[in-house]
């Protein structure tokens, strides 16, 4: 009795795995979306098809970036949280949305741990602290300075309510004392379009972004938010150099499927996105951007946005962050 038991029980996990095996050799028959949640030229943007281009090479199958702006990129992340779970939907998912904007939206429609399938986080990076030319300021204490001078006249672009630009905004704000007006668009790349033409007076952005426009001295740049100094802008202080010791943020992206999809497709794109994100080829691309690969598991990635979670919760209730 014990016997067949057995024999049935290996055959069911023999037939399991065989038929993991042909759903992993048979996909994908089809082209992928892969959801980008912000409009195109910001990094989201230019992450996804860095990644569309070179996953649509290795898959055999045209990975369609599809730009799905809105509500901060709750539009986009909701989108691919409600997909069929079949591995036709994809996206690049952010620290934004998944994790920061959960402790100022307790009413999400999604459910950043539960309703996505983690596949791998693909990249992280400094945010960059820049102002307009125009702004009679060179670091962070100067533009700390101004603002006391002049309570509520300064205005700070912010990529989206809810974003980790907005929560480290915030920060400043918060733990300095100072009073000025936050300016939400809809992405990064709106936002600069203001900064640019002197509609608001400095934001946070990704480094990848940014960048043209500090190298063109269109946008000054006077800090970044990660720990230590990015290669990109080597004479630019952090954060924490610059007198805010308690301020820092790494924004980050990662691919998710909709949650329940299957393990072997969740696997087979594990295998080649990790593949492409340590390619020579692509460290050097993300490196130009100011972006470093990450490319771990499935398991890290699932336990790396639980502990964002409790991260930026805390920071909210720090600081009393609010959606504005």
């Amino acid at each position: 009795m014990i016997g067949s038991r057995l024999a049935g029980f290996v055959f069911i996990a023999i037939f399991g795995l065989s038929a993991s095996a042909v759903l992993a050799s048979d996909y994908p028959s089809k082209p992928i979306r892969l959801i980008a949640p912000y409009p195109a030229g910001g990094t989201t943007d230019i992450l996804a098809r860095a990644i569309g281009n070179d996953l649509s090479k290795v898959l055999g199958q045209p990975i369609i970036v599809d730009n799905r702006a809105g509500a901060g990129g709750l539009v986009g992340h909701d989108m691919a949280a409600k997909a069929d779970p079949d591995g036709y939907t994809l996206v690049l998912g952010n620290s934004a949305m998944l994790a920061v904007s959960v402790s100022l939206f307790p009413n999400m429609p999604y459910n950043p741990v539960k309703d996505f399938a983690p596949i791998t986080e693909a990249a992280a990076g400094a945010l960059v602290l820049v102002v307009k030319p125009s702004l009679p300021v060179k670091s962070v204490q100067e533009l700390i300075a101004l603002a006391k001078a002049k309570p509520d006249k300064l205005n700070a672009g912010l990529s989206a309510i809810g974003s980790m630009h907005h929560m480290t905004t915030d920060q400043i704000r918060v733990k300095t004392g100072v009073q000025w007006t936050n300016v939400p668009y809809k992405g990064s790349a709106p936002m600069l379009v203001d900064l640019l033409s002197g509609q608001t007076d400095f934001a946070f952005d990704n480094i990848p972004s940014a960048l043209p426009y500090i190298k063109s001295n269109q946008l000054r740049a006077i800090a970044v938010s990660s720990p230590t100094r990015t290669e990109l802008l080597p004479d630019v202080p952090t954060l924490k150099e610059s007198g805010l010791p308690d301020v820092e943020a790494v924004a980050w992206h990662g691919v998710l499927a909709p949650a329940k999809t299957p393990r072997p497709i969740i696997d087979r794109l594990n295998a080649e996105i990790v593949k492409i994100l340590k390619s020579p080829e692509m460290k050097k691309r993300l490196a130009s951007l100011g972006l470093d690969p990450v490319a771990n598991t499935p398991e890290e990635f699932q336990k790396f946005i639980e502990s964002e979670n409790v991260k930026w919760a805390k920071i909210a209730k720090e600081t009393n962050a609010k959606p504005q």
